[in-house]
């Protein structure tokens, strides 16, 4: 979206035009919805944010739920907003450390700002591109002036208030991509902005959350916050670090997972010592992407009864039947040699047609390999592709 669709948009009738055209799933739907409201007169600026918005709006409930119907995004500020329920969990922790107002630099389109909104803080959210500090100021508008949106970077606000912050705590999301509305790329940790090293000397300072990738090398995080990865519904999103009163005592390493509406955490003071390699058992357990990043495997490992299968990858097994919110677990059934010609073979006599393969440690693509062993079958089943040591292992799996 550029200024001349956000202006156009932003009136009485374009918002109206909105709701009347409301959600748009599929690119048949766009065309035919571009060719009605050309053929009715309305301006192709106008048909272009309406058809694009509309289009959003229906991605976007994924993340923000209901609320994505009186939004407004951009596709980049869709794609990197926080979604709704973890973006509440960021809030929780600034309100259970008695903080009350936040100042959200580089709020994108307002997706922690609403977090933090709903719980009651006082919140300043500030954005660098005009178009998307617009779009966040529409989306926090029914907060009234428990919120204000400026424009401008992270390091001009603190610039201009440095004598006196009008706020008790900070949450920074350092711009990680190229500047844009639609495709973006994503850049090195010396081209962010605000960069590394001058957040790092804020948050030494001053309580604050700052929003990372989940990939960020260890090596990068400084001594004295704590650490927080972030994994909703299987996928690792974010990593968080805390520092001053939002970090918590102890705690230098924490796994948060959350699947649907339920959130489960695993912390510890710094990285869990890992239990000792172990032969295959009755069980094999993938641990969750924020628990292997925060390198608390050890930890579940120890409540599960069980082992590394290899040392360097992260696959544990057990003979107990125990299992944890922190992985996911199957009971294996064989051993097969790691062939497509004789996996084949071997998961045609066992009737398996649908076949989920997962993979570490082995220089396969999953689709391709799948396309070789000419699945037909009733059963369905879980191939781990893997190896320990030198050796290659192919594993046939059922959930539990």
């Amino acid at each position: 979206m550029d200024m001349s669709e956000l202006t156009a948009l932003l009136t009485p009738d374009g918002l109206r035009l909105l709701d009347e055209v409301g959600p748009i799933a599929s690119t048949d739907e766009v065309a035919r919805t571009v060719s009605r409201l050309r053929a009715a007169g309305h301006s192709p600026d106008l048909v272009s944010a309406v058809v694009g918005q509309a289009r959003l709006r229906e991605k976007a409930k994924a993340k923000f739920g209901g609320f994505a119907e009186r939004m407004l995004f951009t596709r980049a500020g869709l794609e990197q907003s926080t979604r709704l329920s973890v973006a509440a969990r960021h809030a929780g922790r600034f309100r259970d450390a008695g903080i009350g107002s936040v100042a959200d630099l580089g709020c994108g389109i307002g997706g922690d700002a609403l977090g933090f909104a709903a719980l009651g803080l006082r919140v300043h959210a500030v954005d660098a591109d005009p178009v998307t500090a617009a779009l966040a100021a529409y989306n926090l508008a029914p907060f009234g002036d428990a919120v204000t949106v400026s424009g401008g970077t992270a390091e001009e606000w603190v610039e201009a208030t440095a004598s006196a912050l009008p706020v008790e705590a900070l949450w920074l999301d350092p711009a990680r991509r190229t500047s844009g509305h639609s495709e973006t790329a994503r850049t090195r940790p010396e081209d962010w902005s605000p960069s590394l090293d001058w957040v790092f000397e804020l948050i030494g300072r001053v309580p604050a959350g700052v929003k990372l990738g989940p990939g960020l090398d260890r090596a990068l995080i400084p001594d004295g916050v704590e650490a927080q990865w972030v994994s909703a519904d299987g996928s690792t999103i974010e990593l968080v670090l805390w520092s001053g009163a939002l970090a918590r005592p102890g705690v230098g390493r924490a796994a948060l997972v959350t699947r649907g509406e339920q959130t489960w955490e695993l912390t510890g003071a710094a990285d869990a010592e890992d239990e000792p390699v172990r032969a295959l058992g009755e069980f094999l357990h993938e641990p969750d992407g924020a628990v292997i990043r925060a390198r608390l495997i050890g930890d579940v490992a120890r409540s599960l009864d069980a082992g590394m299968l290899d040392e360097h990858i992260a696959y544990l097994t057990s003979d107990a039947a125990l299992t944890s919110p922190f992985v996911q677990s199957f009971r294996v059934r064989e051993v097969l040699p790691a062939k497509p010609k004789a996996l084949s073979a071997a998961l045609r006599a066992a009737d398996i047609g649908t076949l989920e393969i997962k993979k570490r440690g082995v220089d396969i693509d999953p689709a391709a390999f799948r396309r070789q062993l000419h699945l037909r079958g009733s059963q369905s089943a879980t191939l781990f592709l893997t190896r320990v040591g030198s050796s290659r292992l192919a594993v046939l799996a059922d959930r539990v």
